[in-house]
């Protein structure tokens, strides 16, 4: 039996991510780990291109991660650890990262895929007005009144937006709620408390 007809039976030919039953092709999760089976996931092609290309990521085509994660196969708890992790500046992947069981080898595992990524992602660093480092979900204060461009709103100086989100490919610009509105902020204008 070949290597895809071995995860193909496994998977039940669909993808072990999202469910989706088109486009099927392996996936391998490095470093390897065991048995070429147990380092390889079967995705569908949307999959596959997020994984392997990161300017393709789409956030809300891993909610499919809320499932998928609790696989009883350790390269899927794998993957969907990593892209959570990835995408934890987007608020609900982080509440997930909190959920996840995984058993400690399994854990050690996706850390280490993790650790060429997160160099990657430390090249675009997010600073407040006084150069403080931001991360995702911390609180920030405006400095200035900022209009809030398609609306008449404006948001005054000295307003608290809490739990804010990183814009993963600008490192000027972050999100958070403004009078119950999301809005992009840019983060000159903002300071951490």
């Amino acid at each position: 039996m070949s290597l895809l007809q071995e995860i193909m039976q496994r998977a039940n030919s669909q993808c072990e991510l999202c469910g989706s039953k088109d486009n099927l092709q392996e996936y391998e999760v490095t470093p390897n780990n065991g048995q070429a089976a147990e380092n390889t996931v079967l995705t569908c092609a949307t999959c596959y291109n997020q994984l392997t290309e990161e300017t393709e990521i789409q956030p809300n085509h891993w909610r499919c991660l809320n499932d998928s994660m609790w696989s009883s196969v350790p390269a899927v708890q794998v993957v969907a650890y990593r892209m959570l992790h990835k995408l934890k500046a987007e608020g609900w992947p982080q509440d997930l990262l909190d959920m996840l069981y995984m058993e400690e080898d399994t854990k050690e595992w996706a850390k280490a895929g993790l650790e060429t990524t997160e160099e990657n992602a430390n090249a675009l660093e997010h600073r407040d007005s006084n150069g403080v480092k931001l991360e995702a979900g911390d609180n920030v204060v405006l400095i200035k009144d900022l209009p809030v461009k398609g609306s008449s709103m404006v948001a005054k100086r000295g307003t608290a937006v809490r739990r804010i989100s990183l814009v993963h490919d600008n490192e000027e610009q972050i999100e958070g709620k403004v009078n119950g509105q999301q809005i992009v902020i840019l983060t000159k204008f903002v300071k951490k408390t």
